[in-house]
């Protein structure tokens, strides 16, 4: 039977449903949104259903293999589930150690690892830690979650997504055929409070004032170079603390932040005003030799961490009315206030734009992105041409 699903389908679909690729082989899209591989097999005249892990973490070609060595062994006489089950399932404080090393490499920050060890130890371990992953039922999950569902609703979320992706881990090596943290489990939740998850954001007009005080504030030169062109550039905190000085061109005035670092995993190049570009070369003089334009000057080598740009923030008086990711939105409300174009603006935040619109928005719009970048310089700085220069 000729297969009926391919990379860029499988993207695509976003309505829950099962979707055959041929064959024997599903792709289960959830509720949620999550993607999954089933195998629909009639073993010893049972039917199964048999997951083979999650997508993409399973590629298409995995999960074909996969289900074609599953019908081998039926053809044989054989019963896949059986052959799975001779391992031994691992606990699952073994699972979730094969989780943090399988994806800590991807993660843009180390403290999304320290993040799910600390919800998970606190929360999980203490309950079904030493209990192999196969003997985890429902109820063990709906024990941990219930107490924190209505209590701490933000963690709570945290926690039931980072307890379903150790178990997609053990469906994806065969050790469980369900994911006992899954959308099985939504109805025994109860109704969960709304959480505001809106940025704090200066009215853009305040902008000019807020860089000011951000100039004059007795924090590090580190601390207030980085935050000025996180504001300059709309870019997100972690590209720019990151940022290091073999990405940028002074020449072509362009920085071009690579994939790993973005959170859309596509390089964006950035379009360097020449505010942008006088914050770098104010910075040169922080270079330490490890690279990295923004150096702390606590920790040689390192990056500067997130908390001391909110920190800026605190010492001028912002902190309780922004955010330092609330910028962006200061950025994009500015754009949709004084007419500029949306598809430059979304891609000047590096946004994913969604549907069919999307579908046809193939350029980066880089030439005129460089403009409007230009004309947002322009008004933060209060200048059409001349350079505030930051004083350490």
């Amino acid at each position: 039977m000729r297969s009926q699903l391919n990379v860029a389908r499988i993207r695509a679909l976003s309505k829950p449903g099962r979707y055959g690729d041929g064959g024997t082989l599903y792709l289960v899209v959830s509720p949620g949104g999550t993607k999954s591989w089933v195998q629909r097999l009639t073993v010893n005249g049972r039917r199964h259903d048999i997951g083979l892990g999650p997508w993409p973490v399973v590629s298409l070609a995995e999960a074909r293999e996969a289900a074609f060595q599953n019908r081998r062994i039926v053809r044989r006489g054989g019963d896949p589930l059986a052959e799975k089950r001779k391992r031994r399932a691992p606990t699952f404080a073994e699972a979730f150690a094969k989780v943090i090393d399988a994806n800590s490499s991807r993660w843009r920050s180390p403290k999304t690892a320290k993040n799910w060890r600390e919800s998970i130890e606190r929360y999980a371990m203490p309950a079904i830690g030493a209990l192999t992953v196969d003997r985890i039922g429902r109820e063990d999950v709906l024990r941990i979650l219930t107490p924190i569902w209505t209590q701490k609703p933000a963690i709570a979320r945290k926690l039931r997504q980072r307890l379903g992706s150790v178990f997609q881990w053990a469906q994806a090596h065969g050790y469980i055929e369900s994911n006992p943290a899954g959308e099985s489990i939504s109805g025994a939740l109860p109704r969960m409070p709304a959480v505001k998850s809106n940025f704090r954001a200066l009215p853009y007009p305040e902008i000019p004032s807020a860089l000011e005080s951000i100039e004059t504030s007795g924090a590090s030169i580190a601390a207030k170079l980085a935050l000025r062109l996180v504001i300059l550039t709309a870019c997100r905190s972690g590209e720019v603390r990151l940022a290091r000085w073999s990405e940028v061109d002074v020449v072509d005035r362009v920085w071009r932040i690579p994939p790993e670092r973005m959170k859309t995993e596509k390089e964006h190049r950035v379009p360097l005003s020449a505010p942008a570009l006088a914050v770098l070369e104010t910075a040169r003089v922080l270079d330490d030799g490890s690279g990295l334009i923004f150096p702390s000057p606590m920790r040689r080598g390192q990056s500067l961490s997130d908390m001391t740009l909110t920190k800026v923030l605190r010492d001028t008086g912002l902190a309780e009315r922004a955010t330092v990711h609330g910028m962006r939105s200061s950025f994009r409300d500015w754009a949709a206030e004084t007419g500029k174009r949306r598809e430059e603006a979304e891609a000047a935040l590096a946004h994913v734009v969604p549907g069919v619109e999307g579908s046809y928005f193939r350029s980066d719009l880089f030439e005129r992105r460089r403009r409007l970048m230009d004309s947002w310089a322009a008004f933060v700085t209060r200048t059409d041409a001349k350079v505030v220069k930051i004083r350490g």
